[in-house]
């Protein structure tokens, strides 16, 4: 697949200040100035992130309602819910906030609930206001949802229930009527990072419950590795508060973890130290697997489990749902594709929309995702879910997804989300008067060059400059995530040493020199390209290390070749 290759402006003055302030490799110092880092104060915070860095709990809105509200349940003894998603931020901020209560209130007044992904859908959810009225709860607490729940917040109230709902997702022009609504990004809040997630906004009414019953920080500092979990699964801007906090919590992961994170990292074959990546790809996953497949309530149960044991039991569960979910993710990927490749005209599309009644709608959101690796265009999955076709979109970089479903609402019977992911619903009888208004939105209103994958490229380097001191500094840089993406180097005018050559019939290893300097590396996928290394080419690659019997070499993570010019 052809991809554009977008190299990132250098700011010479800047830069030549910060080499100069702190005496480090120049391109280097190019890649912290692109974010912001451009004196040595910054690079310090940067470099060395510390905990009292954190911001005051009680600058969040509501906050003081939320902590009087909490405390007025203590004193009246009341049974408190604590409520939240399926998904990976959902489950570890429950986990958090039911362990945290737990320690400072009675354990038999408190519970937690998670809805059902397929019986009742996102959010809170009407099942889960009956369920707390049915038992004798007044207070619920939401994590990672509510913030679009006017109705269902309404009816808890009409029930005597008050909610305290903790969430970061954009808010609508009306919000509930909640006793507190902790989310930074209302408008009329001064919280001054706001990009947190749910498990985030969760952690910040911890930290300010401490300091109202003078608890110390060892006894929520300890969830870090939770949060952390929850900041690499949902993607957010690894800046702030969020990288301050991922970094504590894989410093946490890494030695001293929740005995249900340690049983995720044993199951998934991990021997060395993790990363964020690791977090993404092997526990998250796992974790998100149990409400794809089954029920996302184990997975607070394994973090809320203190006995090794069980915890190793719990997970034991969820890696057999995440290795149902990859069968099921990989069969129906083949048959989106087979679909895609037979369909007459297909290649002139600028939309992809697939159904097939017997899908399991717990994986069409990661089918859609791995279909737009192949055929990059804004992408809808469908499947059968009772009487009615429900399923995922996904778009492609820098196409508003949301605005498009929402052209095409006459035909739908509801949906959801924004702007780079969204879920619908449709009668059977709609599929294909739907399929061709997607078309004709996306077709009338996307840019040609978003319909071509783009590689940001940080700078372009000399493979002279990749050096171990360079590669211990980009280390540093870690954690690695939105906003802070691992570095992306181009390396130009490259040869072949004579000694690159096809693996397993679809990757590069390279065997590649530029001047006097020679490195090896990888390209995944990219076979196709291998032709073009009887010429000098241009390199785009990330720098990586290879451990083998021991030792351990700079390598190459090569991610797009093109011939020099």
């Amino acid at each position: 697949m052809h991809k554009r290759w977008n190299i990132l402006p250098v700011h010479e003055a800047k830069v030549n200040e910060l080499a100069a302030a702190l005496k480090i490799n120049r391109t280097i110092c190019k890649i912290l100035v692109e974010r912001g880092i451009d004196s040595f104060e910054k690079a310090k915070d940067y470099f060395r992130p510390q905990l009292d860095q954190l911001h005051d709990p009680f600058l969040m809105k509501d906050m003081d309602k939320a902590v009087e509200r909490i405390t007025t349940a203590f004193d009246k003894k009341e049974k408190i819910l604590v409520f939240g998603d399926y998904d990976v931020d959902g489950t570890t901020s429950v986990a958090c906030m039911y362990r945290f209560l737990c320690k400072i209130y009675e354990p038999s007044l408190l519970e937690f609930y998670i809805p059902h992904r397929y019986r009742e859908g996102y959010g809170v959810s009407k099942m889960g206001i009956d369920f707390a009225k049915e038992n004798g709860f007044t207070l619920i607490i939401s994590l990672d949802c509510g913030i679009k729940s006017v109705d269902l917040i309404g009816y808890a109230r009409s029930l005597g229930i008050d909610f305290i709902v903790c969430d970061h997702h954009l808010p609508d022009d009306e919000i509930p009527a909640a006793v507190a609504i902790l989310n930074p990004k209302q408008k009329d809040c001064n919280y001054p990072y706001k990009e947190l997630c749910g498990c985030g906004v969760g952690f910040k009414l911890i930290t300010a419950l401490a300091g109202q019953f003078g608890i110390d920080p060892e006894h929520y500092y300890c969830y870090l590795d939770l949060l952390a979990t929850a900041i690499a699964a949902d993607i957010v801007p690894m800046t702030g508060e969020n990288r301050i906090f991922a970094w504590y919590g894989l410093e946490r992961i890494n030695s001293n973890p929740n005995p249900g994170i340690r049983a995720l990292i044993h199951l998934g074959g991990i021997r060395t130290k993790l990363s964020i990546n690791n977090v993404v790809f092997v526990i998250a996953p796992r974790v998100n697997a149990a409400g794809r497949m089954d029920d996302a309530r184990k997975a607070v149960q394994l973090f809320i489990e203190e006995d090794d044991t069980k915890a190793m039991e719990i997970a034991k569960l969820l890696h057999s749902d995440n290795t149902d979910r990859k069968e099921a993710d990989s069969s129906i990927t083949a048959e989106a594709l087979e679909i895609i490749n037979a369909g007459a005209g297909q290649i002139n599309k600028k939309t992809t929309v697939v159904f097939k009644d017997h899908w399991h709608k717990g994986v069409v959101g990661i089918v859609a995702s791995r279909l737009i690796e192949n055929h990059y265009r804004p992408t809808v999955v469908l499947t059968r879910s009772g009487d009615v076709v429900a399923g995922s979109a996904r778009s492609v970089a820098g196409f508003n997804l949301y605005e498009a479903i929402h052209a095409c609402r006459e035909h739908l019977l509801g949906y959801g989300g924004h702007f780079a992911a969204a879920g619908l619903s449709l009668l059977p009888e709609n599929l294909e008067a739907f399929s061709n208004k997607f078309e004709e939105v996306v077709s009338a209103t996307i840019a040609p060059h978003l319909l071509v994958p783009e590689i940001i490229i940080d700078a372009a380097i000399s493979f002279a400059e990749l050096t171990r001191p360079v590669y211990d500094i980009l280390c540093q840089m870690e954690p690695f995530g939105p906003e802070n993406m691992r570095p992306v180097f181009l390396a130009k005018n490259v040869q072949d040493t004579g000694y690159s050559k096809i693996a397993k019939e679809l990757h590069i290893r390279f065997a590649v020199k530029q001047d006097n300097t020679s490195f090896t590396g990888i390209g995944f996928n990219l076979a196709e390209k291998f032709p073009l290394l009887q010429k000098p080419v241009d390199l785009v690659f990330t720098l990586d290390e290879n451990e083998w019997n021991g030792n351990s070499s700079l390598q190459l993570k090569v991610i797009d070749v093109r011939a020099s010019e």
